[in-house]
C-alpha cells in the first residue's frame, strides 16, 4: 500500500502549484460527482467548480502551506482524507490570510486520484 502521507504531499504540491499558476489546470482533478464547499457555498460538478475557482476576485495568488495531515478515509475504497492549513497572499496584499482546506481523494485508476469532496474556509481571528 502506498504511503498516504507521501500521496498527500504530492497532491498538495500539485494542487496549490496549479492553483497559483492557472486555476483552469485543476479541471482534471475534479469529476462531475465532485463537490466544493467554498465559504459555505456548495458547488457540484467539475464545470461549476472550475467556474467558481476562476471567478474569484484576484489575479495572482500564492499559497504558503503550513500543515498537511492525511488519514485513510475508506480503506476498502482506498480513499484519503487530507487537511491543509496555511496562508495565502492575493494580488499586491501585504497581509496574508489564513485558510483551511479539506480534501477527500478517491482512487481513479492505478496511482491516480480525483477530488470527491473539497471544503475551503478562510480563518478569521
Amino acid at each position: 500500500m502506498a504511503d498516504i502521507n507521501e500521496i498527500a504531499k504530492v497532491f498538495v504540491d500539485f494542487y496549490y502549484g496549479n492553483f497559483d499558476a492557472d486555476r483552469k489546470n485543476l479541471r482534471n482533478v475534479y469529476k462531475d460527482i465532485s463537490m466544493l464547499t467554498f465559504e459555505g457555498q456548495q458547488i457540484r460538478g467539475v464545470n461549476g467548480i472550475i467556474e467558481k475557482l476562476t471567478s474569484l476576485g484576484f489575479q495572482r495568488i500564492q499559497h504558503k502551506i503550513q500543515t498537511v495531515d492525511a488519514q485513510p478515509s475508506h480503506p476498502s475504497a482506498g480513499s484519503i482524507l487530507i487537511s491543509v492549513t496555511g496562508q495565502l497572499l492575493t494580488d499586491n496584499e501585504e497581509n496574508p490570510q489564513r485558510f483551511s482546506q479539506t480534501f477527500q481523494l478517491v482512487p481513479d485508476g492505478p496511482g491516480n486520484y480525483f477530488i470527491y469532496n473539497d471544503i475551503f474556509r478562510l480563518c478569521y481571528m
